[in-house]
């Protein structure tokens, strides 16, 4: 059986941010330090980055902000707002970021590795066609989607977003386009404040955008329950032909930015549920690229559980779950919201 592929380079610890800033490179480290485990690397294949190149970051972010980031090449620490930091090495990671990923999408679609996690940084799901925001710099998932339909590997991706923060750039990206289906679970009211249920896409793409907006305090079952009954049935009706995951760890239960109260097992389970669609759907074509997640030791050990259960044969059936009444009633209105798109 074909292996998980991973993205790591020590480039991506070279993104310099200030000091305390919560997105920093002790989280590579963290991870990288979990993944040497001699059993663990046996099944898994690392695979080379490249740099994204211009055509591909500008299938999504506009010309004049390609050049306001490579503007900051070779220079001094500089803040694109209180959140975001750059330094003189960003611009060559940030393109490793999303080239990196765009290697796994290869790898996986020509049937080289079965699945693949690109652990990268900065991260990319906040990141607007002009602006990066939330610690953001390009929207590694959506130039990754972009460049699967335009090599030819997909017509419709699925991109799945289980971080804390709702991912208001790779929705805004995707709203308007039925070939892309977003799906997101996240804290909300919370930053960056966008993510109602209501906001379901617009013109022929309405009821491709799916939000699943949450108080905090949900845990593994309610999660399992969300990934079950809303984004399963949806994602199983519009076929896609690759699934492309937003992977945030800032659920975990003792993440310092987080209220949520996820564990380890929860996110393994919650990724046998989206190998069980990619199955369905495309022949098991999943790949995932790190987004948030803040307690090292929580997001090291959550991303190797993750692994593990990319690595199972097949995806057996997600445990039971027995969610609090706050999710049946977020669940109910959800899908209530998508009826109207979906048969649910």
């Amino acid at each position: 059986m074909a292996r998980t592929g991973l993205i790591r380079d020590e480039a991506y610890l070279e993104h310099i941010t200030s000091d305390f800033h919560p997105e920093h490179p002790d989280r590579l480290r963290a991870i990288y330090s979990a993944l040497e485990d001699k059993e663990l690397q046996e099944k898994t294949e690392l695979l080379e980055a490249r740099e994204a190149t211009v055509e591909e970051i500008q299938w999504i972010h506009t010309e004049s902000y390609y050049q306001k980031i490579e503007s900051t090449r070779d220079c001094g620490h500089r803040q694109l707002d209180p959140d975001t930091h750059v330094s003189s090495k960003t611009y060559r990671t940030a393109k490793l970021a999303a080239g990196g990923l765009c290697v796994l999408v290869d790898a996986v679609c020509s049937g080289q590795i079965r699945n693949g996690f690109a652990l990268v940084r900065p991260p990319g799901h906040h990141a607007e066609a002009g602006r990066g925001m939330g610690f953001c710099i390009y929207n590694n998932v959506a130039i990754a989607a972009r460049y699967a339909q335009n090599r030819g590997y997909a017509e419709k991706v699925l991109i799945v977003d289980w971080d804390l923060h709702h991912g208001n750039g790779t929705q805004h990206s995707f709203e308007s386009d039925p070939s892309v289906m977003y799906f997101s679970s996240h804290q909300f009211p919370y930053y960056p404040g966008t993510g109602r249920p209501d906001e379901t896409g617009t013109g022929t793409a309405e009821g491709y955008t799916v939000n699943v907006p949450l108080p905090g305090g949900q845990g593994d079952e309610d999660f399992i329950r969300i990934y079950q009954e809303v984004l399963e049935p949806i994602a199983i009706q519009y076929k896609p032909d690759l699934v492309l995951v937003s992977a945030g760890f800032d659920t975990y239960y003792r993440d310092p930015l987080g209220g949520m109260g996820v564990t380890e097992d929860g996110f393994a389970e919650i990724t046998r549920v989206l190998m069980r669609i990619a199955d369905n759907c495309c022949e098991g074509k999943i790949v995932l690229t790190l987004e948030g997640g803040y307690h090292l030791e929580g997001l090291a050990q959550s991303v190797k559980r993750v692994i593990l259960a990319l690595q199972e044969p097949g995806s057996p059936d997600a445990a039971a779950a027995s969610p609090s009444d706050t999710t049946e009633r977020i669940v109910r209105h959800v899908r209530d919201t998508q009826k109207a798109y979906w048969r649910l």
